[in-house]
């Protein structure tokens, strides 16, 4: 099934002379990887082609890829082909210039809870939606051109995606396609300096997140990143986002969570979870995503302690009827 999707997305590319890329919200390394990635591709594939990236999102960790166009006139969208990446649902693709283009395609590794677009590649097993541009490359590579630039953007999506190569839903396949992208030149410590080296700031609020996270009866960790520890340790919303990492290796906790202050009232929940599917318990939450890790919105305190409620049951239930955790 997947050759047939990327052949009809390949030949609809190729009708098109103008070509729109689209990723979500809250951007992430997948998501902009995967859209440059493409944009670099295609460029140097069909130079007579128009291939744009319109996003007006900032991201402070990924600077280092550089910006995107910023956003167009309704006008200059008429006609053309859309491609969204990394979207689950249509109501989290970050512009909704995405209506005005002709045709839309859709390609996405996450859980297809949300069909959408005129031609659909959906693969929920591949590690990334860089790894499926990586294949897409791979298997047309007698038509397309990679160049170490998009080698570089697609390596940043699979290596933050994939939790730099240990989550299992890495295979054989991943890291033969990462190869494919490393034989370009890839300085992967440079690549490697941008995305772990963290501010000092960043350091002192972790050990911050030690001293108050907490831990539910059946081993839910999470931890509530309030407005004020955001201002205290002068964090950007990424940085106190990416504090749910540092929740992964607690023995005992199966489902691990960070809460975020959006500043308008809003909290970000960002779930991750070993063995335990949590995908159905963010959807109950204003999110989705994958399997083991998903996102949600919480609009009260009391809907987020709900949430934890919840979670402990959940982990509670698996704990009960499985074998085989640590």
């Amino acid at each position: 099934m997947s050759y047939e999707a990327k052949l009809a997305i390949f030949n609809k590319i190729k009708e098109y002379d103008r070509i729109f890329l689209f990723r979500h919200i809250r951007m992430d390394g997948d998501c902009t990887g995967a859209t440059k990635g493409l944009q670099a591709l295609l460029k140097a594939s069909f130079p007579e082609k128009e291939i744009h990236l319109l996003d007006n999102q900032s991201s402070g960790y990924l600077a280092f890829l550089g910006e995107d166009e910023k956003e167009a006139e309704d006008s200059f969208y008429e006609g053309a082909l859309a491609i969204v990446l990394d979207t689950a649902t249509p109501d989290r693709i970050s512009s909704g210039k995405y209506t005005l283009c002709k045709e839309l395609i859709k390609i996405d590794h996450h859980i297809n809870v949300n069909p959408y677009g005129d031609l659909l590649w959906v693969e929920e097993e591949a590690s990334s939606c860089c790894e499926m541009i990586a294949s897409f490359y791979d298997t047309f590579k007698d038509s397309l051109t990679m160049t170490p630039e998009a080698a570089l953007y697609l390596y940043t999506g699979m290596v933050t995606d994939s939790g730099r190569f240990r989550f299992r839903s890495v295979s054989g396949e991943t890291l033969r396609l990462a190869g494919i992208l490393l034989n370009q030149g890839i300085d992967t410590d440079t690549l490697y300096a941008h995305l772990y080296l963290n501010d000092f700031d960043v350091l002192k609020f972790r050990a911050e997140v030690y001293r108050k996270m907490k831990i539910t009866e059946n081993g839910v960790a999470y931890i509530h990143v309030t407005e004020a520890m955001q201002e205290k340790f002068h964090l950007s919303r990424e940085d106190a986002s990416a504090v749910v990492s540092a929740l992964d290796s607690i023995k005992g906790s199966l489902i691990w969570i960070a809460f975020i202050d959006n500043g308008d009232g809003t909290i970000r929940v960002r779930l991750r979870s070993r063995f335990v599917t949590i995908n159905s318990l963010a959807e109950r939450y204003h999110g989705g995503g994958h399997a083991m890790a998903s996102g949600a919105t919480a609009y009260t305190r009391k809907e987020m302690n709900a949430l934890i409620k919840e979670a402990d049951q959940l982990l509670g239930d698996y704990k009960a009827n499985n074998g085989g955790w640590l």
